[in-house]
């Protein structure tokens, strides 16, 4: 019985060695071979030499190699008698050997290249017509995370839509082809810019890649290269090329790349990182570097087709309403029927009423405004909209220390006036929504401190005199059920 046993185990375990061995050849034929010498994948660089220890050589290198080792003085070296003791007595002077397959096996899967699946007649689109959500479903799902700035999700929900019947009609050749329809979001810090797209892409489930515009750089530079955008796409794609030409790339602080109205007076990031943008925002191939920023010899390159990425482009242009201001005086600043000159200086949606014309004189060129044809303009928050962004949305700020507090078996509970003197906080500090997590961390800070030392306390209630300084929150102890008193029987 006992030997059975043995034999059972001993099976089991060879057929579970056997799956690991079928799943890894399974994931190493899922990616593209690398040349050991040049860094370019198997797509690129066309049939490799295989070696032993794992290593790849493509045709050229090896042409290369072997030209090399053909103009080697041979003869020069058998002709020398005490060069030939020297060698067979210590070797190859100053002379050490690195085993190549160590090198060859420690290319990360960061670096490595999915390779593209083979397009079939009977293989379904990427993107299915009758699968892709209508624009009001996309917005009603924005909805639930994102407060306020209707007009801005009521916009996206469309040109996304638009966008991605364009991929999934792309297969279609009647004559008649769509244009890309990139976005510009402008609205001030903390208006939700960066918010919206992140839900978008995790509702749509594509690949997002969040990129700064003050990093990029012009050619000739150090900084980012204007492919590491890409590149970041292609990270968040896992290396796969298909995924990553569906995806969605943000170029956040864009304002901070306009072009200087002092002529005389250079940046390295301004009118030349813009007029890089351009072949990548249109759609064009492009060789971006595999798990790197930059390119360099020793990190591979993928083509990849920007066509059918959507770009979102958003920035606060603080400087902007004047300029829209400025216009809108001189339209009316003649005449009984003239405007004051302050009338716009305290309007804080000012820039939904911005235009191209507006951007021209910020400092985009003509050329980028072009190419992001979708201008959406988001709206300053409001104090109502910072209570309800406090606890409407699923991932509301309470929502999450109500469940951290819960994990204690203790009940928080926000009064309305403390969160309007929340919201009032907030608006003084001008940043956002980003102030109201920093507020109430701040008044969090001793409540998460105090409740784990006492295991009586079963609800925290925050006031608006706790918020303004005047109070302490109200600490309710929690009730024991009286037990009944059993007794005992003879």
């Amino acid at each position: 019985m006992g030997e059975n046993d043995q034999d059972h185990r001993d099976q089991n375990s060879n057929e579970a060695e056997n799956g690991k061995s079928a799943d890894n050849q399974k994931n190493e034929s899922s990616y593209e071979e690398i040349c050991f010498v040049c860094r370019r994948p198997e797509s690129k660089a066309g049939k490799m030499f295989r070696l032993p220890n794992h290593i790849n050589i493509c045709e050229d290198c090896m042409q290369r190699l072997m030209d090399q080792a053909s103009q080697f003085d041979y003869n020069g070296l058998l002709n020398n008698p005490d060069l030939l003791k020297e060698l067979n007595r210590h070797g190859m002077p100053n002379i050490g050997f690195v085993n190549a397959g160590d090198i060859a096996n420690g290319i990360p899967n960061s670096q490595r290249i999915k390779k593209r699946k083979e397009k079939k007649e009977g293989d379904e689109p990427a993107f299915d017509i009758r699968k892709l959500p209508a624009p009001h479903k996309i917005k009603a799902q924005l909805d639930e995370y994102v407060i306020g700035q209707e007009h801005a999700k009521k916009v996206i929900s469309v040109a996304v839509y638009n966008h991605y019947k364009r991929v999934a009609m792309e297969d279609q050749k009647d004559g008649i082809e769509i244009d890309k329809s990139n976005i510009l979001l402008i609205g001030p810090t903390g208006s939700g810019k960066t918010y919206l797209v992140k839900t978008l892409a995790k509702l749509l489930d594509v690949p997002l890649a969040i990129a700064d515009a003050t990093s990029l750089t012009e050619a000739g530079y150090i900084g980012d290269d204007i492919e590491s955008c890409v590149s970041k796409l292609l990270a968040a794609a896992d290396n796969d090329i298909d995924r990553t030409e569906q995806g969605i790339v943000f170029i956040d602080e864009i304002d901070k790349i306009a072009r200087q109205r002092d002529e005389h007076h250079h940046t390295v990031g301004s009118e030349a990182v813009q007029q890089g943008l351009l072949k990548i925002l249109e759609g064009s191939e492009i060789e971006v570097p595999v798990g790197a920023g930059s390119k360099n010899m020793m990190v591979p390159m993928a083509r990849v087709n920007t066509r059918n990425i959507l770009f979102i482009c958003g920035g606060a242009f603080p400087d902007l309403n004047e300029i829209i201001g400025n216009r809108l005086k001189k339209q009316t600043s003649i005449g009984f029927a003239a405007d004051l000159k302050d009338k716009f200086d305290h309007d804080k949606d000012l820039q939904k009423q911005v235009t191209t014309e507006d951007l021209k004189k910020y400092g985009m060129i003509p050329e980028f405004l072009g190419r992001l044809p979708v201008i959406c303009p988001l709206e300053s928050l409001t104090k109502e909209m910072l209570v309800e962004i406090l606890k409407k949305p699923k991932n509301a700020i309470l929502k999450q220390y109500q469940k951290l507090l819960s994990l204690d078996e203790v009940e928080l509970i926000f009064d309305d006036s403390a969160l309007e003197a929340i919201a009032d906080k907030a608006l003084e500090r001008d940043t956002g929504a980003r102030a109201l997590r920093a507020i109430i961390e701040e008044f969090m800070l001793d409540i998460m401190y105090e409740i784990p030392k006492d295991d009586n306390i079963g609800r925290v209630t925050i006031t608006r005199d706790y918020i303004e300084g005047r109070g302490a929150p109200l600490i309710e102890v929690r009730t024991i059920a009286a037990q009944p008193l059993i007794e005992e029987q003879a």
